[in-house]
């Protein structure tokens, strides 16, 4: 029997503990080959916050025959298993997004994650298949934050410092939103925070363990390399399905290799204009220059007239 998923997102996912210094992290890559010299980069990040990280053991793997894997399913999938059940491990952070999350995904041992309880989890991009899994399968609040292999993670200040408040000193980073939001759609509105990139949110629709509706959530939508069209496409699709139906609120990342900007803008007000919601627009996180870390199941505001997503509680506790 295909099980059902929930359909609204109204009771918030556990939030995890914050973390502390000496607090072991294990890094891990569900998705693309990761490249050793950025991972190096990274983890010497980590280390200079205080943190010991630990790098599963597939993390520098490469599939034999497709080239846009970080090595085998089951190898990545057991890698996040294995880490997050591990006792001495205190949060889990992905070393690089790309395509991968979704093959993986069914292979990971949930009833064995829910078992561990809740762990601080970071990542984006493709890893939106692994935060909707975390809220769908295991009740879990995550990090939608940038990975420890990546670009705007390795060269930007801002970045960085979003991520390390966030883990360490979560009730600072409470009100979000860079210079650059502003309101696409005027408003205000209450709900449990979820989404990431819009292509794979709409992936994952007619799946066993998909999310039914986004119905009483903020939704946070972003995405990368996706033409103007193809942006049509996906919202039209969860516009289709009844997806969006009952959404309280939508806030809106980074678009970049989408186009430009005033035509995917267009694309945007045309498909979620008519929902009747708060649409705020460049709020800061995805794949831009700066990616603030934004949590995913934790009851906020977002307010249109201020151009900011408040959170009710801090992201960890």
């Amino acid at each position: 029997m295909t099980p059902k998923a929930p359909h609204a997102t109204t009771e918030p996912p556990t939030r995890p503990a914050r973390l502390r210094p000496g607090a072991r992290v294990a890094v891990v890559a569900p998705s693309g080959p990761v490249p050793e010299e950025r991972l190096r980069a990274g983890l010497d990040i980590l280390r200079g916050w205080g943190l010991e990280p630990v790098v599963a053991p597939h993390v520098l793997d490469a599939h034999p025959t497709l080239g846009h894997l970080a090595g085998a399913d089951r190898a990545r999938a057991r890698d996040l298993t294995e880490a997050w059940c591990d006792p001495s491990v205190s949060a889990v952070i992905c070393a690089r997004g790309g395509f991968g999350a979704q093959r993986m995904v069914d292979l990971v041992d949930w009833r064995a994650v829910r078992a561990a309880g809740p762990k601080a989890f970071v990542g984006y991009s493709d890893v939106t298949a692994l935060h909707e899994a975390f809220a769908v399968r295991a009740g879990l609040a995550t990090l939608h934050g940038p990975m420890v292999a990546a670009g705007t993670f390795l060269s930007d200040p801002r970045t960085q410092e979003s991520l390390r408040a966030t883990l360490f000193e979560p009730e600072s980073v409470r009100t979000l939103g860079l210079e650059t939001a502003r309101p696409l759609v005027p408003g205000r509105a209450r709900g449990v925070t979820l989404g990431g990139c819009v292509s794979l949110l709409a992936a994952d629709l007619g799946t066993p363990y998909g999310r039914a509706s986004a119905r009483g959530g903020l939704l946070l939508l972003e995405d990368v390399g996706e033409e103007p069209y193809r942006l049509d496409r996906v919202l039209t699709q969860l516009l289709r399905s009844g997806w969006l139906d009952g959404v309280a609120g939508i806030g809106l990342g980074s678009w970049e290799e989408c186009g430009p900007y005033e035509e995917v803008r267009a694309v945007l007000a045309d498909r979620l204009g008519g929902l009747g919601i708060p649409v705020v627009e460049e709020l800061g996180f995805g794949h831009s220059a700066t990616a603030l870390t934004v949590p995913l199941g934790v009851p906020a505001v977002l307010d249109a007239e201020k151009c900011t997503l408040t959170l009710d509680v801090p992201a960890l506790v």
